[in-house]
């Protein structure tokens, strides 16, 4: 298996602005050929700290993804967020095998 997270950090302020943009996601990437499981996980003690947690069944899957015309479709989206603040945000991307369950 292979996991994706994506961390960005917002104003506490906008944490639930992210979080509505997210419960309305276009759901593209749950169609994807070896996708398994989305998150969006909000720290409990940073509330404007939020990570969107990707399960894959291998890391050749998520490549694939990464290179498609839905993925950057998506984040062409992203790119277009009628709120500013949120626009320009830029998320740190940790990539992980995983090596035992």
């Amino acid at each position: 298996m292979f996991v994706v997270d994506s961390t960005v950090i917002v104003p506490e302020h906008k944490a639930e602005d992210l979080i509505n943009i997210y419960k309305k996601r276009s759901r593209l990437v749950d169609e994807a050929e070896g996708f398994h499981s989305f998150q969006l996980l909000q720290n409990d003690r940073k509330p404007g700290e939020l990570t969107v947690h990707l399960e894959w069944e291998s890391k050749e899957a998520y490549l694939n993804w990464a290179r498609s015309e839905q993925f950057k479709k998506i984040h062409e989206l992203e790119k277009r967020y009628p709120d500013r603040e949120l626009q320009g945000i830029v998320p740190k991307v940790s990539k992980y095998e995983v090596v035992a369950t």
